[in-house]
């Protein structure tokens, strides 16, 4: 907690502001049972309506005064908060986004969620509640015990009993529930990753119908974040009752005492009001204390789970090594095997293409070849090997610098809610309309879009209301819209048929400058035009050349392409 508490920097004058104003307020109320202790033993027992009067008005002022001081605290405690909450997510957010794919695939998308929304929001509940209670409530509780031993010193004793009877109870229950409250927030991961996977999921789940076992995983799940809740809740709610039970008795006690020390005319009966009020602070301040160290036990966990996200270290190599090559594409001997992964998942592949080439890509379902291109923007480290691009090694360049020259169509066509002209801008944000429209055309999407509204046309999240061919065409004009020096078309097409498919390799290839294709695909159509194709099969470059040439010489490819076409000529 304390590495985020660099985030209250900015808030430091709202920070010592607020639990300022809170032991202001704080001091009022401990003179309100000594002004009602007036208002008895002067104002009631010598019948003096003005003096009743004069010391009520006493009390409304204490009373505005308060109140004045506490909305004053309150508002600096809030904005404290809530400033520190929005330069943490905004750090936490801008920490997620420098990760290399290997953190994101390792540490989770639904615990990155959990943290950025409900642990962040558990650390600010947690600072606005130290900032208005952490010196309020101890305050209270000490100051109504001094102003006790200022009465009487032996009622003041009853106090001194109740209190430490309070804080073993208080602190027994602590020590049990504490504990808990830090499982509740990883069980709440569980609950947001099945979520998660249900509702992007959701039409997978309903075609195979099997809707009642995710339903029953999903309670399962949830009774048991739901069973550790409970049990937390039912040893919290001895809390109540129990210091009830303790303060009361300690005012029967109390009561008993202060009645025979006023006939022995040691006490007055103001005084005895002034003790009884005194003792109901103490129960009220040392509830809100448990509660506020509840809390900030919740608040620490979460900053525990915050802070381990920003220890992460991103594993992206960069090095100032200058190493070069005379090819403008280059895979020197790559193997890539993914961290906690049992086998490689690309072995010894090594290959060259120039500026300007086709490069198809093609193998079976988990053949390593959406791992091989990922190498081109650096995605992941190569476990072995060199990957040059424009001819310098890939660690060697600034990731941005890298990607702004490649235009990458991932497997998944992921498109964003907001309009056709907010998504191209996500590939150009200076793009023209002009251009956004030539890209559109190239990936034979425009007269599509153009039924629909043009540019303005409105895309629901994850493109909701568009088909699998049209969000997969427009992903490809996203990467064309940069006009890219290196274009990865990742499975591109399919949801494509063949023509369409077709139409929109002739656009790319027909580009008027020079762009290097790499075409990942199943589909031997896809390739069949390629200048170099590589053949994969299971991680391992089993044949390279052009269709021709592989017909003749690799048996995978020749396989590929019987199956689809039936025979092995073209």
């Amino acid at each position: 907690m304390k590495k985020l508490l660099v985030y209250l920097k900015k808030y430091t004058v709202q920070s010592v502001l607020a639990p300022l104003f809170k032991l202001l307020e704080a001091s009022f109320e401990l003179i309100v049972p000594l002004v009602i202790a007036d208002i008895i033993d002067v104002g009631i027992k010598n019948g003096d309506n003005n003096y009743i009067f004069g010391r009520c008005g006493i009390l409304i002022l204490l009373a505005l005064v308060g109140m004045t001081a506490a909305i004053t605290a309150q508002y600096f405690a809030a904005k404290a908060a809530m400033g520190f909450g929005k330069d943490l997510r905004h750090a936490l957010y801008k920490k997620i986004q420098s990760f290399s794919f290997s953190e994101l695939d390792r540490i989770g998308t639904s615990t990155l969620v959990t943290r950025m929304t409900s642990d962040i929001n558990q650390v600010q509940n947690g600072v606005n509640l130290v900032l208005r209670l952490f010196l309020r409530s101890p305050f209270i509780v000490v100051g109504a015990m001094v102003m006790a031993f200022f009465i009487n010193v032996k009622c003041a004793l009853i106090f001194l009993a109740a209190i430490i009877l309070l804080s073993f109870v208080i602190f027994s229950i602590m020590a049990y529930t504490v504990p808990k409250h830090k499982n509740v927030q990883s069980r709440l991961d569980s609950i947001t990753l099945i979520t998660r996977e249900n509702l992007s999921g959701a039409r997978v789940i309903r075609a195979f119908t099997d809707e009642e076992n995710e339903i029953k995983e999903f309670n399962k799940r949830n009774n048991a974040l739901s069973s550790l809740q409970k049990g937390v809740g039912r040893i919290s709610a001895l809390m109540n009752p129990l210091t009830y039970v303790i303060i009361n008795l300690a005012i029967v006690v109390l009561i008993n005492s202060g009645a025979a020390k006023v006939n022995d005319g040691i006490l007055t009966q103001g005084q005895v009001v002034a003790l009884y009020n005194y003792m109901s602070q103490i129960l009220v301040e040392l509830i809100k204390l448990a509660n506020l160290i509840v809390s900030v036990t919740k608040a620490l966990a979460s900053a525990d789970r915050i802070q381990a996200v920003f220890d992460e270290v991103n594993t992206l190599e960069i090095t100032d090594k200058d190493n070069t090559c005379s090819s403008y594409i280059k895979f020197d001997n790559v193997s890539l095997k993914y961290k906690n992964a049992a086998d490689f998942s690309l072995e010894n592949i090594s290959f060259t293409a120039d500026r300007g080439d086709v490069i198809g890509i093609i193998g079976g379902t988990g053949s390593g070849k959406s791992s091989l291109v990922s190498l081109i923007p650096h995605f992941y480290d190569a476990t072995s090997g060199t990957v040059f691009v424009d001819g310098k090694d890939v660690k060697s360049v600034n990731p941005d610098d890298l990607r702004e020259k490649i235009g990458f169509v991932q497997q998944k066509a992921v498109l964003f809610k907001g309009s056709v002209r907010d998504n191209m801008k996500w590939g150009k944000k200076d793009a023209t309309d002009d251009e956004i429209i030539a890209a559109l055309k190239q990936a034979q999407i425009y007269s599509s879009i153009e039924e629909k509204g043009g540019l303005d046309f409105f895309i629901e999240q994850n493109g909701a209301n568009l088909s699998g061919g049209q969000k997969q065409r427009l992903s490809v004009a996203r990467a064309l819209v940069r006009k890219p020096q290196i274009l990865v078309l990742d499975d591109y097409s399919s949801a494509l048929d063949f023509a369409t498919e077709a139409k929109m390799r002739e656009a790319i290839f027909s580009l008027d400058y020079p762009v290097t294709v790499f075409i990942v695909s199943q589909r031997a159509s896809s390739v069949i035009s390629a200048d170099k194709i590589i053949v994969l099969d299971d991680g391992a470059c089993v044949g390279m050349g052009n269709h021709r040439e592989l017909l003749n010489s690799c048996e995978v490819y020749k396989e590929i392409y019987s199956s689809q076409f039936g025979k092995e000529d073209e």
